[in-house]
């Protein structure tokens, strides 16, 4: 299976309100959500959605109402308007690397495969871990380990780093690990997690792509149209709620011209939504998930 989809009838019951309207699902992948999403919609019914891995390509759904844009959905409003689409009924975001990404491992994500320094999304770009890892500057690293990957030895790491690559340059997944086999055993797993996910997220600038694509959503969105994210690491989620409660990232609040606070979403449920126990123990990688659904006010 190219991605197995998590929370899937909880996502599109939430998004879908409208058979007739038009739909965005910001994260094709194996055409999961995409596929349940159409089975909601009328003949009438429009689904644009966003992959910029091209493997995504090849699970293309035959559909006349359904269109793949090979885009990172940071270009988001400026993609649907090629289309002549300036207002959409609902967009749909499940953030994060596919199963697909994660179980190919000359694309470098997971951390159980010896594999190139890559982690790119989009293969075409530049920027792949490798560049990271052997020409970032000891202070960049340290920055990226203890932002994104929140580890409080980012320091050491960074200096690590760059006082081996000195010496040879670290060209794959397995060298990156040898210069840390002095870990103990049982914080091996989670270092190695968090390692992977900081450098993941800056080769693919995950959390700027994410801060666009929202701002944009909430721009396309029609009075009344939803917002459904589904994130898995505190990082995301923080951004994703922030936003649908304030409409911004940071600073303070806007207020209206009688001092109230200013919405730009209702919630639709105050908490997030997480998978239920059967859902991850048929599908590990859906544990750490969490899903917040907004209504453009």
């Amino acid at each position: 299976m190219y991605h197995n989809p998590v929370l899937l009838k909880q996502s599109v019951d939430d998004l879908v309100t409208n058979p007739d309207g038009i739909y965005v699902d910001c994260t094709f992948g194996g055409g999961g959500h995409s596929r349940e999403i159409l089975s909601r919609l009328s003949e009438k019914g429009k689904l644009f959605s966003f992959d910029q891995d091209l493997d995504a390509l090849k699970n293309t759904i035959d559909d006349p109402r359904f269109t793949l844009v090979n885009q990172n959905f940071r270009f988001l409003e400026n993609s649907m308007l090629m289309y002549g689409i300036s207002q959409v009924d609902g967009v749909l975001a499940d953030l994060g690397v596919s199963s697909h990404q994660f179980d190919e491992a000359e694309r470098g994500f997971s951390t159980r495969n010896n594999a190139p320094l890559d982690m790119r999304m989009n293969v075409m770009q530049n920027l792949d871990a490798k560049k990271v890892i052997n020409e970032y500057e000891e202070t960049e690293l340290a920055d990226i380990f203890y932002h994104y990957g929140e580890l409080r030895e980012a320091r050491k790491l960074a200096r690590d780093i760059v006082h081996h690559r000195k010496a040879k340059t670290i060209t794959t997944t397995e060298d990156l690990k040898k210069l840390f086999s002095y870990l103990p055993p049982h914080k091996v797993n989670k270092f190695y997690a968090q390692l992977f996910q900081a450098i993941r997220i800056e080769v693919n600038q995950e959390l700027e792509a994410l801060k666009e694509m929202l701002v944009q959503s909430l721009n396309i969105l029609k009075p009344g149209g939803r917002l459904v994210v589904i994130s898995y690491h505190s990082l995301e989620d923080r951004l994703v709620k922030r936003f649908l409660k304030n409409g911004m990232f940071e600073g303070e609040q806007q207020r209206d011209i009688y001092g109230n606070y200013k919405k730009v979403f209702e919630l639709l449920k105050s908490k997030a939504i997480i998978p239920d126990d059967k859902e991850i123990e048929e599908n590990s990688r859906a544990r750490s998930a969490k899903m917040r659904t907004g209504i453009k006010v």
